[in-house]
């Protein structure tokens, strides 16, 4: 334990000299907040303000990530900036999460994704190096990689076609998407093969699975989106940022309506957030999961072995 604090603590310093020496600006934002992150998959912590009412709604919501808020830096004018910090999403617990992980993210303004792709690269080499490792790059996108993975089109591919891609894997079919039929073959299938040595960058997705990217029309539309893994280890998720108000309000709805239709809990909608999304420069931004980071730098997969005390043990 004492020597993965040294290493943590190693890392933190070299994120915070490889930004310093960009002039990137190292922000901090609140960790609770009156709104919550509506995406399906992820559910919040949250809490209740005792004190007078004119502090503002007493439900307090615990950050997923910083996103939200760094993009209303952004909007005010605040330029490249990251954060480094603790974030919270309940329900993910065992050998590869904990509930509170720490998360790096950061926003290039007037980069796009292929840009900010580069940058991430040299992060993570960065941090192979400090442990004496170097990682050969692949980049590809969605599309190619399923293509070679499993000779499956994953836009032209039927359900049917993607459930037969997993094979032997057993799996409820009960209330699932097309989309979680693919992120299934990511998991299941693909992202375990993906060498040791390797860092493998995957863009142009879906445009079902964007969330905040902008979608690229197009035969198929794609999200301008990619995923980051160091071995099978899934490390970063950046987007070309959606700056469209309307557009993000109503992906957010959407996301409200999974939720209803799966009994879970109904964050409010950050409309601060939205209202500052018109005047969101243009940019790119990408979150970086550093406790995975660690793990996949000392070669474990369990998440308890990179932290001081993991959930069972808080």
């Amino acid at each position: 334990m004492i020597e993965a604090l040294r290493q943590r603590a190693r890392l933190n310093a070299l994120i915070r000299e490889f930004f310093a020496q960009r002039d990137v600006l190292e922000v901090e934002t609140p960790i609770m907040s009156a709104a919550g992150n509506t995406e399906p998959n992820i559910e919040g912590f949250h809490t209740r303000f005792s004190g007078h009412v004119s502090a503002g709604p007493a439900l307090r919501w615990l950050r997923t990530s910083p996103e939200y808020p760094l993009k209303r830096l952004l909007a005010a004018g605040v330029g490249d900036c990251y954060e480094l910090g603790r974030v919270f999403r309940n329900g993910e617990a065992g050998g590869r999460h904990n509930p509170e992980f720490t998360m790096l993210e950061w926003y290039r303004v007037g980069w796009d994704h292929h840009r900010l792709i580069g940058e991430t690269i040299e992060l993570v080499q960065a941090a192979l190096a400090q442990r004496g490792r170097q990682a050969t790059v692949r980049i590809l996108t969605y599309r190619e990689l399923f293509v070679e993975a499993l000779g499956l089109d994953p836009f032209l591919a039927d359900e049917a076609q993607l459930r037969a891609g997993l094979g032997e894997i057993g799996i409820d079919p009960a209330g699932l998407t097309r989309d979680d039929w693919l992120d299934l073959l990511m998991t299941h299938r693909i992202q375990s093969q993906f060498p040791a040595d390797s860092i493998t960058v995957i863009h142009d997705w879906p445009a079902t699975q964007a969330a905040l990217a902008i979608i690229r029309p197009g035969e198929p539309p794609l999200a301008e989106r990619f995923e980051l893994y160091l071995g099978p280890f899934e490390l970063a998720n950046g987007y070309h940022e959606l700056n469209d108000a309307v557009e993000q309000r109503q992906r957010f709805e959407r996301d409200l309506e999974v939720r209803r239709t799966r009994a879970a809990t109904l964050p409010p909608l950050d409309e601060l957030f939205l209202a500052a999304l018109p005047t969101l420069p243009a940019c790119a931004g990408v979150a970086v999961g550093v406790d995975r980071l660690l793990m996949a730098l000392g070669g474990t997969g369990c998440i308890a072995d990179v932290l001081a005390f993991d959930f069972a043990h808080a």
